[in-house]
């Protein structure tokens, strides 16, 4: 292993370095928005910390306070980690990644850190490395969501899910996306619902959710920030091709 360095990003050190998903693409939509969201959301205290190797770009953290999260989770005391991500397995950056929000959670006197995981999907962290550094599995929802938590006193009350997703997608009946732009591939996920949609005749809804308090009340998923329903029945909550759209579609139709 080479010199590792853990950065911890500014606003300044953003416009330098910038940010780690989608930095081949740097004059993309998915990719400025991302760095806009991310300039507005240091001022709430998120860390967005990356891990260097030589100066090259190996891997990177996200994660603040659960009163400002874009996960849906009542984690109030915690923190919350948004992404976790590494460009190699085995050399330990994850591991490295998880200690220093670890670390920071301590000194902010936080009840812990809490992670939410989906085995069926890319788009949240991996379930493993959380287990092997001691978190437990807390709570389930809908989807194949669960919530893990790594708690400083046994005795503090566990973080948790709504219950009432089903009721949170039937207010929908039109094709109709929920997102925020916490994640840069939020934009080509929309492009290609847009794109099926357009190619079967439908007319589409595209929602921006403002806040979250917002997006507590209307995400049908725990991953919150991109949510895509038709006739009441959700239809993913991440980046699909367009043929998997025209499917999904037509067999609701």
């Amino acid at each position: 292993m080479g010199d590792v360095q853990m950065v911890e990003m500014t606003n300044e050190m953003l416009e330098s370095l910038g940010s780690y998903c989608l930095r081949s693409k740097k004059k993309s939509a998915g990719y400025i928005q991302k760095n806009r969201w991310l300039n507005d959301r240091f001022e709430e205290g998120l860390k967005y910390v990356q891990l260097l190797e030589n100066q090259k770009q190996v891997g990177f953290i996200e994660y603040t306070d659960g009163e400002f999260s874009s996960r849906v989770v009542h984690a109030d005391g915690y923190l919350v980690i948004h992404c976790l991500w590494v460009s190699e397995v085995g050399k330990g950056y994850g591991t490295q990644l998880i200690n220093k929000c670890l670390e920071d959670a301590r000194k902010l006197v936080k009840k812990g850190v809490v992670v939410i995981t989906n085995s069926t999907t890319s788009w949240v962290p991996s379930k493993d490395i959380f287990l092997n550094n001691q978190f437990e599995v807390v709570d389930t929802a809908p989807y194949d969501f669960e919530l893990l938590a790594y708690k400083f006193d046994n005795g503090t009350e566990n973080p948790y899910f709504p219950h009432d997703w089903q009721e949170r997608t039937k207010k929908y009946s039109n094709l109709t996306i929920l997102r925020s732009f916490q994640c840069p591939y939020v934009d080509v996920a929309t492009e290609n619902i847009v794109a099926g949609a357009y190619k079967l005749g439908i007319d589409i809804d595209i929602i921006d959710i403002k806040n979250r308090q917002e997006l507590m009340a209307v995400s049908p998923t725990p991953y919150g920030i991109f949510s895509v329903i038709f006739k009441g029945q959700l239809i993913s909550f991440h980046r699909l091709t367009v043929h998997s759209v025209i499917k999904k579609i037509k067999a609701l139709i």
